[in-house]
């Protein structure tokens, strides 16, 4: 086996070397002169153009995939910081529009309570309502120590929700009038028309209209879409002249018997974060 001579090799590169410089020498002493370059000229030029795009195209390869990579990694950067700043954008909007709805709920109780200056009044939030019970009953934070009592009317928004029918010493529940118990919830209402004034019992709520049901009316007034229906104040279990909404139709019941007034409350039964409770008339016992 031949053995590798160094020696050669380093005598062949520099011989390699020197006609490179000597005809890149004769090149630009041709150039300066003006003439053209002759056959060998072109080739050795050719070759130096060719090596040189040969050696720098991975360097340039390199360099462009580098600069890639780093627009990517910026790219990635930067995309989070605004996946950032949008959250928090997101988070500030809901948040405002939970501060609008409450200054809203708290600006219609403030109304309200405006309307009831015969009544002395107690205002409270919502503390609780369980999904189970969603139409049925929610827990105010007032109580015994704030004077509440069982039995004693509840108003939100613009009209009558419930009554409450349980008292601890700082919470109270509340019985709302979409409630399915046929006991306990009912209130003698007034309804005025332009034919006079009939009275009746508030006792149902139709969920599917979103109505209230007024049944066992007196006299034979006739009603139309738009007549308001208020509390009575008979049977002493709650004050009079309390709104609750107005009819938006009257029917005879599916027996044929007797006739139910429809109601569209003034309050929703739904969305419900404060609510004034009526203890008393002004100036009562």
């Amino acid at each position: 086996m031949k053995k590798f001579n160094p020696n050669k090799n380093i005598i062949i590169a520099l011989i390699l070397g020197i006609i490179v410089v000597t005809m890149l020498s004769v090149t630009l002493a041709k150039r300066s002169s003006g003439g053209k370059p002759n056959v060998v000229q072109s080739v050795v030029n050719d070759s130096v153009a060719i090596m040189d795009r040969v050696v720098s195209a991975p360097v340039k390869f390199v360099e462009n995939r580098v600069a890639d990579v780093q627009g990517l990694l910026d790219t990635y950067h930067e995309n989070e910081r605004l996946k950032e700043q949008l959250d928090t954008y997101d988070n500030a909007v809901q948040q405002n529009k939970n501060k609008d709805r409450e200054i809203k709920a708290l600006k219609e109780e403030l109304a309200l309570n405006e309307t009831l200056s015969d009544y002395e009044k107690v205002t409270a939030n919502v503390i609780s309502r369980s999904p189970d019970s969603w139409q049925d009953i929610l827990v105010i934070d007032k109580g015994s120590k704030d004077g509440l009592e069982d039995n004693m009317a509840v108003m939100s928004q613009k009209g009558l929700i419930g009554r409450v029918i349980e008292v601890s010493l700082t919470s109270a529940k509340v019985e709302l009038l979409t409630s399915s118990n046929q006991t306990s919830n009912h209130f003698p209402v007034r309804i005025s028309s332009e034919g006079g004034e009939s009275f009746g019992l508030l006792n149902n709520y139709d969920e599917k209209s979103g109505t209230l049901i007024v049944d066992q009316l007196t006299g034979n007034t006739e009603f139309k879409e738009g007549d308001v229906v208020q509390t009575s104040g008979l049977g002493g279990n709650s004050p009079a002249d309390l709104p609750i909404g107005t009819v938006v139709e009257a029917k005879v019941d599916s027996f044929g018997l007797n006739r139910n007034v429809y109601v569209k409350p003034y309050a929703q039964m739904y969305d419900i974060s404060v609510v004034t409770v009526v203890t008393r008339m002004a100036g009562g016992e």
